[in-house]
């Protein structure tokens, strides 16, 4: 008994450290591997300068525009421009207005009792 207690007793005062390491199997893909090696495999095409030709079509410059013609550059349309009678809205209404009206556009009233 006694010899039993003393196993005891070294076991609980010295404890035993020991390292354990989780180690998992290697697992191999068939497929992934077979992907990787073909990726590795592939080659792409050359782009040559003549595989567009069929599928788009070739840039054109558009033709530029013709200058529009002004009838209005004409002499005689000029010359009567020139003497026409410039009409201005409002200046025949102020003619015939009467001086008196003109005071009557601001008026003052008296304040009353201002509560400031």
């Amino acid at each position: 008994m006694i010899s039993q207690s003393s196993r005891l007793v070294s076991r609980v005062a010295a404890p035993v450290l020991r390292r354990s390491f989780a180690s998992s199997v290697v697992r191999r893909d068939a497929l992934q591997e077979l992907y990787i090696k073909e990726l590795k495999a592939y080659k792409a095409p050359v782009i040559k300068a003549s595989d567009s030709v069929g599928q788009v079509k070739p840039w054109i410059a558009p033709a530029a525009p013709a200058i529009p013609a002004v009838e209005a550059f004409a002499a005689a349309d000029l010359a009567e421009y020139d003497t026409q009678v410039v009409e201005v809205e409002g200046i025949a209404a102020v003619e015939e207005v009467p001086t008196e009206d003109l005071d009557d556009w601001f008026v003052v009233e008296p304040l009353e009792d201002a509560h400031h």
